[in-house]
């Protein structure tokens, strides 16, 4: 009796520590993504070829934890990050993979985008090992290019 009250004590005191929150992979200071060669405004053929520049950071393929690294992701024709429905759920589960949220988990640095004519926007949001942006987010400015 003393054993089975002592075992239920010991339970009941672990159920009462706090359930630790996932920490996100802190970013080092400076740290900054933008693109390269191509401008807020620019008017541009299809398909476009899109570099990513990045600051303070290396780039490594997804699944990979190394301190100070993280793969690149463009968010296509949609809200600024973090102004999203969904975004507080990429910040803890990793950014979607679709046609708005393509990711380069092989580590590149450039993508050949084929885009209607028109007007679109990108972002560049670099993410960690498992696709979540770091803390905080290594994000570039949004910008809009017209597509002839």
């Amino acid at each position: 009796m003393i054993r089975t009250t002592l075992i239920a004590a010991a339970l009941g005191g672990l159920l009462a520590l706090p359930v630790a929150a996932a920490e996100r992979t802190p970013a080092p200071e400076g740290a900054a993504v933008y693109f390269i060669g191509l401008e807020n405004g620019s008017t541009v053929a299809s398909p476009v070829t899109v570099l990513f520049g990045l600051e303070n950071m290396g780039v490594a393929p997804a699944g990979t934890e190394r301190e100070a690294t993280g793969h690149h992701h463009i968010l296509i024709d949609r809200a600024p990050f973090g102004e999203a429905e969904g975004d507080d759920e990429a910040m803890m589960n990793g950014l979607p993979a679709d046609d708005n949220h393509k990711h380069f988990g092989g580590g590149q640095t450039q993508v050949t985008l084929d885009l209607a004519p028109g007007e679109h926007t990108l972002q560049l949001v670099l993410g960690d090992a498992f696709h979540v942006p770091h803390d905080p987010p290594v994000m570039s400015d949004v910008i809009t290019i017209t597509v002839n």
